[in-house]
């Protein structure tokens, strides 16, 4: 078969599909392309080796952090182990649920079962860089239990040389009372969270966002602008499953 041109796509019309083969054929092209996700496995696991040998850089054990009880250290929110994931939560203060970032609306959703970090003597915590009592609603709304603190007090200094207001997922090391960032990234860095779009990237269609190298015809998800694949109707698109459960999403103090 020949792919259709996405110009006859209408709103009644199927979308387009890749040729049909018979089983030797299909095995064959699945093979082929084995050989490069091979190929891709093993860079993946190249570049965490190296990602292991690099150097550290101390931080102050000591800056402080807001949690549930108040004021708190970086050191505390290892909680006793020996290291600490920390995913630095985009924040808009004052603005609704529905303006909060559906990025990290996104990944941090992916976030849901600890133990298996934990048993590798990791702890995970989400710094949101916005007010703790504002962004704690917030992650209430959602229905999470990660650990939560605002990085408020020290964002400048936790997130020295990069872009404060940005996400970011960064590592960290204890020894004893003093603390060392290992690795940080930021952007599409932090798909490493994900798995929706992982299990997405297995299927015939995709994303379906305008970015990526897809056939013509395939179908895109046109209803959102491209910036903001992550949000339907005016809202990360997690948020839709709590709003139909009847949860508020009333940031307010006092809420």
């Amino acid at each position: 078969m020949t792919e259709h041109d996405s110009s006859t796509q209408g709103p009644d019309r199927a979308p387009a599909r890749p040729p049909v083969a018979d089983r030797a054929a299909f095995e064959a092209e699945v093979a082929s392309l084995r050989l490069r996700e091979k190929a891709h496995t093993r860079e993946g696991d190249a570049i965490a080796a190296a990602r292991r040998r690099l150097p550290m850089v101390e931080v102050d054990a000591t800056l402080e952090l807001t949690g549930p009880d108040g004021p708190v250290t970086l050191l505390d929110a290892f909680e006793g182990r020996r290291q600490l994931i920390a995913y630095y939560f985009m924040w808009h203060d004052g603005h609704e649920a529905a303006d909060q970032c559906e990025g990290c609306t996104w990944v941090t959703n992916q976030v849901r079962e600890l133990e298996f970090l934990h048993s590798r003597d990791i702890t995970y915590a989400v710094l949101c860089q916005g007010p703790y009592e504002e962004s704690r609603r917030y992650r209430d709304f959602m229905g999470w239990e990660m650990p939560w603190y605002s990085a408020l007090p020290s964002n400048d200094e936790l997130l020295t040389g990069r872009q404060v207001g940005s996400m970011h997922i960064v590592c960290y090391l204890r020894e004893g009372d003093r603390v060392y960032e290992t690795y940080w990234t930021t952007l599409r860095g932090v798909e490493v969270m994900d798995y929706d779009y992982a299990l997405m990237d297995l299927t015939v269609y995709g994303r379906q966002e305008l970015w990526e190298d897809s056939p013509a015809g395939w179908p895109q998800t046109m209803d959102v602008p491209p910036e903001h694949p992550m949000r339907t109707n005016g809202r990360p698109i997690p948020q839709w499953s709590r709003i139909g459960e009847g949860r508020s999403d009333d940031l307010a103090p006092g809420s």
